[in-house]
């Protein structure tokens, strides 16, 4: 009887086999439409992922490229600081771009300068060159002592030629030998009429007094490159003379940096004490910076107050 049950005529089972083979179809179609999807969404996965990454690998790279940058600028920065510049003697129509740089100008200066004398331009007098407009006055007033114009760059008109013989009838007396001087109080008129001081000389002098805020001994003229041995002859310096004095609990660095005998890191560590440990009483509380020396305490003593 069971027989019976699962007896199938020829056409039942020609369509149980379509059946069949439909089902079995259809199971294949979804088997591969899953598959195919699958490896869709792997791939925009990985697209997003690889996408994602180049994004975050861009970022560093602009992270590291900017922060080159600051360090670069920095070290620019720090190395222009802590450059000390050299003064002497130099003429700003014929100096080159090493001397300039020894002086402490910068870059962007000294290729205005250049420029300028390329262009056809000169420096007749020394005021000329303070008309550079990346020159500071500060910068000036350091630099003008030792400006030194070659007289083929001299103007050469009338007026220069009157006063020049003018000027020339007025210094061509000369100081017997025996004879001195102040050094803080004399005109560029009477350090003329020293033998061997000129025009150049007595700018220099002059200038380096006002830097100084006045000297303190003739020995200090050996600083502009001056030969003591012959020049301390004839100037004396009155005992009750005072030089003016720098208030170290209130000047800053840059009015610190403008004398002669305070480099930039000695300003920058007397404001450090002051911010950390209240006012100065005496150049010994600053003994223990490496910044000092005893000799720069010697030098700086007579030009400080508190």
């Amino acid at each position: 009887m069971w027989k019976d049950f699962f007896y199938f005529s020829k056409r039942e089972k020609q369509g149980i086999i379509v059946l069949a083979g439909l089902i079995v179809a259809v199971m294949l179609l979804n088997l591969f439409y899953e598959t195919l999807h699958k490896e869709e969404t792997a791939d925009d996965v990985s697209t997003t992922f690889d996408a994602e990454y180049a994004d975050f690998i861009g970022s560093l790279k602009n992270i590291e490229r900017k922060e080159s940058r600051k360090e670069y600028a920095s070290s620019r920065s720090a190395k222009w600081a802590k450059e000390v510049p050299t003064l002497f003697t130099f003429d700003p129509n014929t100096s080159d771009s090493i001397a300039f740089r020894t002086l402490g100008l910068r870059p962007h200066l000294i290729r205005s300068i250049l420029s300028y004398r390329q262009q056809g331009g000169k420096f007749r007098t020394a005021e000329d060159f303070k008309k550079m407009y990346l020159l500071s006055e500060e910068q000036y007033a350091e630099l003008y002592p030792y400006i030194n114009i070659d007289e083929r760059f001299s103007k050469r008109d009338t007026i220069r030629l009157l006063t020049t013989a003018t000027d020339t009838t007025r210094v061509t007396f000369k100081y017997a030998e025996g004879t001195t001087i102040d050094l803080n109080l004399s005109d560029s008129i009477e350090l003329m009429k020293i033998p061997g001081i000129g025009n150049g000389i007595a700018k220099r002098i002059i200038g380096y007094r006002e830097r100084l805020g006045g000297y303190t001994h003739v020995a200090q003229l050996a600083e502009i490159d001056l030969d003591t041995t012959i020049l301390s002859t004839w100037f004396i310096i009155e005992e009750a003379t005072t030089p003016t004095q720098i208030n170290l609990n209130k000047a800053s660095i840059e009015r610190m940096r403008r004398h002669p005998y305070f480099n930039f890191y000695q300003a920058k560590a007397i404001v450090e004490y002051r911010k950390k440990n209240g006012p100065l009483k005496s150049l010994k509380q600053l003994a223990f910076y490496e910044e000092f020396t005893e000799e720069d305490f010697r030098r700086i003593a007579p030009y400080v107050c508190f």
